[in-house]
């Protein structure tokens, strides 16, 4: 009999495992085999000190970022007093499956196949790897964190078959030298509708590797064929291709994370994914800590309605800062005009200051009230067209 058993081990989920391990309980964690994640691997600052990762998972440290606008414009935008890290997804989330693991969570590799409730008891199956058959685990709460699309949120959770999602595509290629088209500590960042006519292109540097790709919710696009057009463009397209992942993203928090009884999600299974960036490591980290909390509370007092704690908890930090991005998401995505607009935008110096001190400590800064007054009148302005997208 397993207290929680966790299905799936990505950051979320492998964070949640470690947690409740720590804190003394019986903890299943069952991932699929070979599964790495199509990310950037963008994280902040914050969640390295909030979740004391080691300085050797950071393979690049990011001092720029530059916004290219449809019209190839760009604007560099220096981040000051901090860094965006960057990791590796196969090895950082191998490092968090491990140490839950270390802490006393039983580790398992297989797929998971259904939840069933009989007299007995509660019961996890899934197909082992290691033994080829179909295992059942008993348990007492489980953990959905199977990532956009889970099985256990379409299965177990209101609403869970319907959350909205864009695909995302990219190539790990081995990183060029240095160059004024390249450069190791900048992350590129690309607004073009010829790339992704919803959302964005990037260029990740990993240090001896990088990350190019895109995402979109729309159908008929060939994500493949606009990577290619990205490393082009980018001159990237005679380097090494290492390999190539697709998987979606999750476009918003699903309106409820439990089921009222025993299940509960966490990470891209509750789609908390930040807007406008699709950043979602920090975030599934977030989530799978306040779900190994909520679960935690219910064990303890027996009462399913603790589960709704990390919803809860989750949106009373970020929710602001979900709608923000959303809105923006929503103002400066529909077009190439809007997207030259936000660009033009970010040129604005309180623009980058506020949203890197934002971005690096996962809260809205809200020190300078004229800076944001000033911000906001600009933004209408772009929105009503009032200022050129060319002046700077």
């Amino acid at each position: 009999m397993f207290d929680v058993v966790v299905i799936g081990g990505g950051p979320s989920g492998a964070t949640a495992a470690d947690d409740l391990a720590r804190s003394g309980h019986k903890v299943a964690l069952i991932d699929r085999d070979g599964r790495i994640k199509p990310c950037g691997g963008a994280i902040p600052p914050r969640l390295v000190s909030d979740f004391d990762i080691p300085e050797k998972q950071i393979v690049a440290k990011i001092k720029t970022a530059r916004m290219v606008s449809p019209s190839q414009r760009s604007v560099d935008i220096p981040i000051e007093n901090g860094y965006v890290g960057m990791v590796d997804r196969d090895v950082y989330d191998e490092f968090l499956r491990k140490r839950a693991e270390s802490a006393g969570a039983k580790r398992f590799t297989g797929t998971f196949r259904t939840i069933e409730r009989n007299e007995a008891g509660t019961f996890v199956h899934f197909k082992d790897k290691a033994l080829g058959k179909n295992v059942a685990l008993e348990t007492k709460l489980i953990i959905g964190a199977d990532g956009a699309r889970s099985s256990v949120a379409r299965a177990e959770v209101p609403g869970g078959d319907k959350i909205p999602y864009v695909i995302a595509y990219h190539e790990i290629i081995e990183a060029p030298a240095k160059s004024a088209r390249y450069d190791p500590e900048r992350c590129d960042v690309i607004y073009d509708g010829e790339i992704s006519p919803d959302f964005y292109g990037w260029v990740f540097p990993h240090g001896h590797s990088a990350s190019v790709g895109m995402g979109t919710g729309q159908n008929g696009i060939d994500l493949k064929d606009a990577t290619a057009k990205l490393r082009k463009s980018s001159g990237l397209d005679g380097c090494k291709t290492i390999r190539k992942e697709g998987a979606p993203i999750p476009l918003r928090p699903m309106d409820r994370w439990d089921n009222g009884k025993d299940v509960i999600l966490a990470g891209d299974a509750a789609g908390v994914v930040a807007p406008s960036s699709g950043e979602g490591i920090y975030y599934a980290m977030v989530g799978g800590r306040v779900a190994a909390t909520a679960t935690a509370a219910c064990l303890a007092s027996g009462r399913a309605r603790d589960l709704k704690l990390a919803r809860s908890m989750f949106m009373r930090e970020h929710k602001t800062v979900f709608r923000v991005l959303a809105s923006m998401q929503n103002a400066y995505y529909k077009s190439d005009d809007r997207r030259e607009r936000f660009v033009s935008l970010c040129h604005d110096v309180d623009v980058q200051r506020l949203t890197f001190e934002a971005y690096m400590n996962k809260k809205l800064v809200r020190a300078r009230p004229m800076a944001h007054v000033k911000i906001g009148i600009k933004n209408l302005a772009h929105l009503m067209g009032v200022i050129s997208p060319n002046r700077i």
